[in-house]
């Protein structure tokens, strides 16, 4: 594998910023969203459980509808796809089962195998997890996937703005989630940046790293 030198991680995490005009001409391109998704996909999550699903809007009917449902914030109709951060309402056994059988297939294994496994992650995400303790966890897992995801589109050169500015019941009911068991978490339109937009060259405001980062 070639490795990304320091330097060039550090030019695209100086160069995005949450962007706040997208150029509605320019669409990323297929082969430039195929490694995007599947870097949704190869998100690191609890337990490898996967608690999230990825919903990627592209119909501009759909966008325009999630602008009303995201306060007017005119990105989500101007952007180029996009992503709405959806996790499971409360965790079962049934998803967890379907996990476990898509392991032993990957890696060559019995379910019964990962009969253990599965009997933990049963009892501390199912059986001792409260509904509202279930959906913060896997809001939690999907949340990593948002950070996972904006730091792969600005190593690839695409903007992106992370949206928890929305109302989630307005979205679930545009997207047909509602009572399906899955709820809105967050958004984040992606796209390219409009040349008008003041604040791609505004300069970051963060603390210093000596107040933010300790060593032991």
């Amino acid at each position: 594998m070639q490795r990304l030198k320091a330097s060039q991680l550090l030019e695209a995490m100086e160069w995005r910023y949450a962007t706040k005009k997208f150029d509605n001409t320019k669409k990323i391109d297929e082969e430039t969203w195929a490694a995007l998704e599947k870097t949704l996909v190869l998100t690191p999550s609890s337990y490898g459980a996967m608690p999230y699903k990825f919903i990627v809007v592209k119909s501009q009917d759909i966008k325009d509808q999630l602008t009303a449902a995201s306060y007017g914030q005119q990105q989500v109709s101007d952007c180029s796809h996009h992503v709405v951060f959806v996790a499971k309402e409360k965790m079962d056994a049934d998803h967890l089962r379907k996990y476990i059988e898509q392991t032993a297939n990957v890696r060559g294994m019995k379910p019964s195998d990962l009969e253990g496994f599965e009997k933990m992650m049963v009892t501390n995400l199912v059986e001792r997890m409260t509904p509202e303790q279930s959906f913060k966890w896997a809001s939690n897992q999907a949340y990593i996937a948002l950070g996972n995801f904006m730091t792969a589109a600005a190593v690839l050169g695409v903007d992106a703005c992370p949206f928890e500015g929305i109302n989630p019941a307005k979205y679930d009911e545009i997207l047909g989630l509602t009572g399906s068991g899955w709820k809105t978490v967050c958004a984040c339109p992606t796209g390219y940046r409009a040349n008008d937009d003041k604040y791609a060259t505004a300069k970051k405001v963060r603390f210093d790293t000596k107040d933010l980062v300790s060593y032991k």
